[in-house]
């Protein structure tokens, strides 16, 4: 099988290019939570059109191989859909519960396989990527004074719902044009952009930012990073800004790491800092305490929503676990037993199993990624930088139904699962 990439720009390339530049346009008709699945299938389709004519007279384009990383995660969601099935028959949920559990599967778990399987094996460039993330940005950039106007000038909060929700979702809010949303404890502004809910926008803005410091034209990242954090800002995420803080500075110390100067810097400012240690500890527990009373109530509920999940899950189905969410009890306010985080969420709905599916990629991404972001590798800092949000954010968010939103990071995932399987080939034909 030909595997040389080709030197005209391919289909693919524009489609993802496409796309993602159209972000802005596609959320305005509602049609985001479509055009995740739609394009992860698609792109995939191509993917096993090329392989299943790559012996015939058809002058089509190379792939590349799968990598194993990407092979872990293939492997991981079909667990997935494995604890799924086994859950529904263990717990007699029906044939058309099944179904639709499956369908839901497909456009969730599925995609955290198809985006980096297609970015790894077919001929998608990471400027693709970065270029097409700074339109996006540009547009939130140019919005965001609108939607901070909207409340002030009497424009409601929900401008209408996409008829797209009959193509079935997990709510209304997938599909709705919202400006903003007001916070009931506070009456204050918050802003979700282009995602469901706001925190999801926290998390959107975090990869924006990630993708942003990688470009190297110096107007655009200045966009890109601005954009971002507008968004971060705005959403009023306190998970959002914890990852603003944490993420992108430990991805750059990765990819600086082999400097001897970094070193040396890190080493000058432990020490000046070492007298000042019990202060900066006493800080940060403030910082802690009052961001997590920023809006108690939500604490206190995602809490008892993770205690009732692991209890019920080690009680009643520790291995393959319950099948689906189930409503909570009144002191939740009747939120859904295993939503909000992602390990209670697979702990209750499909068990151990379902947990080491999602475990199991992400450590091997996360050692992987982090190997190539030391070795300097631009799709490897930005692949480190987003296995890091997500782990991040799977303490706060359920992963899999955020995937449609995710598919950039993910696809670029795929690119440096890519250029690390080269390395290392290339590092064995050295030897």
């Amino acid at each position: 099988m030909d595997t040389s990439p080709h030197h005209s720009r391919a289909p693919e390339d524009f489609i993802v290019a496409l796309a993602l530049a159209a972000t802005w346009p596609v959320y305005l008709v509602g049609g985001l939570y479509v055009l995740g699945p739609v394009l992860g299938v698609g792109l995939t389709g191509l993917l096993l059109a090329r392989v299943y004519l790559a012996d015939s007279d058809l002058n089509v384009r190379g792939v590349f191989p799968v990598p194993a990383g990407v092979w872990v995660w293939v492997v991981g969601m079909l667990v997935m859909l494995l604890a799924l099935e086994v859950g529904h028959a263990s717990n007699n949920l029906g044939l058309g519960q099944t179904i639709k559990s499956t369908i839901g599967w497909a456009k969730g778990w599925a995609l955290l396989a198809l985006f980096p399987l297609v970015g790894a094996c077919l001929n998608i460039r990471l400027e693709t990527i970065i270029r097409a993330a700074g339109i996006v940005a540009l547009g939130s950039l140019v919005l965001t004074p609108i939607f901070l106007m909207a409340p002030k000038v009497g424009l409601p909060e929900v401008l209408f719902v996409s008829p797209l929700k009959l193509v079935g979702g997990p709510g209304p809010e997938f599909f709705a044009i919202q400006l903003y949303s007001i916070e009931p404890t506070d009456g204050s502004t918050r802003l979700r952009y282009f995602t469901p809910w706001s925190p999801a926008a926290g998390l959107i803005g975090n990869m924006y930012l990630i993708l942003a410091l990688a470009d190297r034209r110096k107007v655009w990242k200045w966009i890109g990073i601005i954009s971002a954090l507008c968004i971060i800002l705005f959403s009023k995420s306190r998970l959002a800004l914890a990852a603003a803080l944490f993420i992108w500075p430990l991805v750059i110390a990765v990819g600086e790491s082999r400097r001897p100067l970094m070193w040396l810097t890190a080493a000058c400012g432990l020490f000046m800092l070492t007298p000042f240690a019990q202060m900066i500890l006493d800080t940060v527990d403030s910082t802690l305490n009052s961001v997590k009373s920023m809006r108690a109530d939500s604490t206190r509920v995602r809490e008892a929503l993770g205690d009732i999940a692991v209890q019920r899950w080690w009680t009643e189905a520790p291995i393959w676990g319950h099948g689906v969410v189930e409503r909570g009890p009144h002191f939740v306010e009747f939120m859904p037993i295993g939503s909000h985080h992602t390990w209670y969420g697979l702990l209750f709905v499909k068990g151990i199993v379902g947990a080491l599916a999602l475990a199991v990629p992400l450590v091997w991404s996360l050692i992987e990624f982090a190997l190539l972001a030391f070795a300097k590798s631009p799709a490897g800092r930005i692949a480190f930088g987003m296995v890091l949000l997500m782990a991040f954010y799977s303490i706060g968010e359920n992963l899999e139904i955020l995937s449609y939103l995710m598919w950039p990071g993910l696809v670029v995932m795929g690119i440096a699962a890519r250029e690390a399987t080269m390395a290392g080939r290339d590092r064995a034909a050295a030897a």
